[in-house]
């Protein structure tokens, strides 16, 4: 699975629950210069992951119709693990998506070993 994270200038220990979560790899945009408006969302995009306390607000508005349109799922979230990993367990309650079927899979997996 591929991720999307947008906001904040570091990770710290993201990377960490993002691997246990079934994210393989990620790509990182910061989010604070408005420059990063024209960027795109990569194809292989399964999820995207905003980080709300540190994204330049119009950004947050350009990715979030982006992926209604592109029907992508939309984590939004603050840049601390705790809330990152409830936002997620909230994602995958829904259970309409790929991504949340797959978080399913891998927080079961996770509890076991």
């Amino acid at each position: 699975m591929n991720a999307l994270l947008i906001g904040a200038d570091r990770l710290g220990n993201i990377p960490d629950l993002l691997e246990n979560r079934g994210i393989e790899e990620f790509t990182h945009w910061d989010g604070r210069k408005k420059g990063m408006r024209k960027l795109k969302i990569p194809h292989d995009t399964d999820v995207v992951i905003i980080f709300t306390d540190f994204i330049e607000h119009r950004l947050t508005e350009k990715i979030k119709s982006e992926t209604k349109a592109l029907n992508i799922p939309c984590i939004f979230s603050r840049r601390a693990v705790s809330d990152l990993s409830k936002q997620m367990d909230k994602c995958q309650q829904c259970g309409l998506c790929d991504f949340s079927r797959q978080q399913l899979i891998h927080k079961d997996n996770y509890r076991k070993s």
